[in-house]
């Protein structure tokens, strides 16, 4: 079947959009959904061991979310970098746009000014800082990266990453991983169910609106990925692998395989799964709930099935379960 984007379009009441994530992180609601049997059941996340399969790997994304969102003027003019070219040159979007005009000098701080390059036809500007980006004069613009749907609260940083954050590079969460606590992870690996790291920096890619009715026409933003030999071994061990978010779908169906193992590796990926594809490395995943007419959302359709993916969203709805960033979860077997 030919897919439209009107597919994959569905109605969210507002109310329903997470504006906080859930404390403890593991208290967080989990739906799981059995593709064998069909059959959806609600639970608490961190009773997520209860469901998962014996011995499985949860394979998660360590990439650190980076403050790439400079706000100055008390948040009226703002740089969100999604792109560092050297030291002092970004490519980045702006607001307003009418302020960052080729060839015009910007004033943003003392000692901090910006001269703008060009400007690309998605209105990303090429950008010259008069200081480093790692410079220490930035460090009270710098903020984290939240999804417009949430409310910007700086309080809330520390909850927009994961536990196991490591390497700085994303300019959004992997939000699947935010549900687990170190206490979680460690009681599940008591029971056989290790933790399996991958790198994968989230891009704005991921999360840009496709705007063409044919989803075969939309043209994925590529994202840097790395998996070490360490790592690949530790994947090749694994009896079945729960992948942890859909970052951590793209790196495993993206990896190269030689004799059916994974192959170390790193690059990038414009890997684009929509219903039809067929998964060569992931058995199970743990997933957010995601935006109407989304990539991601076409990806969990593939993964689930469409009409198993409208089914479980319909539930979640009814259920009032908590979506998007900060909000609930699910497990699909």
């Amino acid at each position: 079947m030919a897919y439209t984007l009107s597919d994959f379009d569905y109605h969210l009441p507002e109310e329903l959009i997470a504006q906080q994530p859930a404390t403890p992180r593991d208290h967080s609601r989990l739906l799981v959904f059995n593709r064998k049997t069909g059959i959806i059941t609600d639970d608490i996340f961190y009773n997520i061991g209860r469901h998962l399969p014996e011995e499985t790997s949860l394979v998660v994304n360590n990439s650190k979310v980076e403050k790439c969102r400079l706000l100055f003027d008390e948040g009226r003019v703002e740089i969100f970098v999604t792109k560092a070219i050297n030291n002092t040159m970004a490519e980045a979007m702006v607001r307003p746009g009418k302020k960052f005009r080729p060839g015009k000098n910007v004033t943003l701080a003392s000692g901090v000014h910006v001269k703008t390059h060009s400007v690309a036809e998605d209105g990303i500007r090429t950008l010259e800082l008069s200081v480093p980006l790692d410079h220490e004069s930035l460090e009270p613009y710098r903020n984290t990266p939240f999804p417009p749907y949430i409310k910007r609260d700086e309080s809330l940083a520390s909850r927009y990453q994961t536990v196991f954050a490591k390497d700085e590079g994303s300019k959004a969460a992997p939000t699947a991983g935010l549900h687990f606590t170190p206490d979680l992870l460690e009681n599940l690996q008591q029971n056989g169910i290790e933790k399996k790291e991958i790198t994968l920096h989230v891009g704005l890619g991921t999360f840009a609106p496709v705007k063409t009715e044919s989803i075969k026409e939309h043209i994925m933003h590529s994202e840097w990925y790395r998996v070490t030999p360490d790592q690949a071994e530790a994947l090749n061990r694994s009896k079945s692998i729960t992948a942890v978010g859909t970052t951590s779908v793209r790196v495993l169906e993206s990896m190269p395989k030689k004799d059916s193992k994974f192959i170390a590796c790193s690059g990038e990926t414009d890997i684009f799964i929509t219903p039809g594809y067929t998964f060569k490395s992931v058995d199970h995943l743990i997933t957010n709930f995601h935006l109407p007419k989304s990539t991601l959302l076409m990806l969990i359709s593939a993964f689930a099935g469409f009409e198993e993916m409208r089914k479980i969203y319909r539930h979640a709805i009814e259920q009032r379960y908590r979506f998007y960033s900060f909000g609930d979860a699910m497990l699909i077997l």
